[in-house]
């Protein structure tokens, strides 16, 4: 079903919101602090922040990227993840039309987005941030239990094989975090669509990967994470599309 045209600016809004709530996952899972019993504070002068400081994107471009109590600059990653959350739901729902499998596919994308900020920076991906992506694919399949099976090998499809990179290679060609991460993609995408994202995945890694050491002339440590989640985001909005060609050229 086609997203009606007025809905767009409250999925963004909604989108900017869940943004907000994935910068202190972002910043607190990494170093293991609570992100729901300690509030939200200043990174620079620990000034804990009032309701007014934490609206989404707005705060930040009326307080001109600076703190209001210490006037310390506020790393534009706030605004930039916010921002890039809204945009993914409202282009989820563009693309995948309005049905609760868009509103899960959105949940799904803002897995992504903040797992790959977290593995871009540390190289790991918490456990946490999959296991809440396979949670997505049990509803999935609750929604579609009619073609359970799709989705069960989908689990296994491509995990499987990563996995045994992962023993082969003792973790140094592939993470134990990017294993489990095709594993709920997997259940969540069906075994087509994830075959077909990892192999986005593997695409986006090798071009961008190259090109960043060859233009910054240094050696940088492969985190795959951003470039699986790109994958399972292109088969999200194109897969369909593209094994309907495929299939047409037999």
């Amino acid at each position: 079903m086609p997203t009606p045209f007025f809905l767009y600016p409250i999925i963004f809004l909604y989108g900017i919101v869940i943004g907000s709530f994935l910068n202190v996952v972002i910043l607190r899972v990494p170093v293991r602090e609570s992100i729901v019993s300690k509030r939200s504070h200043c990174t620079s002068c620990s000034h804990v922040l009032h309701w007014y400081d934490l609206f989404p994107l707005f705060s930040y471009l009326f307080l001109r990227g600076r703190c209001r109590y210490c006037g310390a600059k506020i790393s534009p990653q706030y605004p930039i993840v916010e921002a890039a959350n809204g945009v993914l739901w409202m282009l989820m729902f563009v693309f995948c039309g309005m049905s609760w499998d868009t509103v899960l596919m959105c949940f799904v994308a803002s897995a992504l987005l903040c797992l790959s900020v977290i593995d871009a920076r540390t190289q790991e991906i918490p456990l946490g941030i999959n296991i809440f992506i396979a949670v997505c694919g049990v509803a999935r399949v609750c929604l579609h239990y009619g073609d359970w099976l799709n989705y069960l090998i989908g689990a296994v499809s491509v995990s499987w094989l990563l996995l045994i990179i992962f023993y082969a290679s003792g973790g140094r060609a592939m993470g134990g975090g990017d294993v489990k991460l095709m594993a709920a993609a997997g259940l969540f995408l069906g075994w087509k669509l994830v075959i077909l994202s990892f192999m986005f995945g593997c695409l986006y890694g090798s071009v961008i990967h190259i090109a960043r050491m060859k233009i910054s002339k240094k050696d940088h440590v492969l985190a795959m994470g951003p470039y699986l989640s790109a994958g399972i985001l292109t088969a999200m909005w194109f897969g369909e599309y593209v094994i309907n060609w495929y299939i047409s050229l037999f």
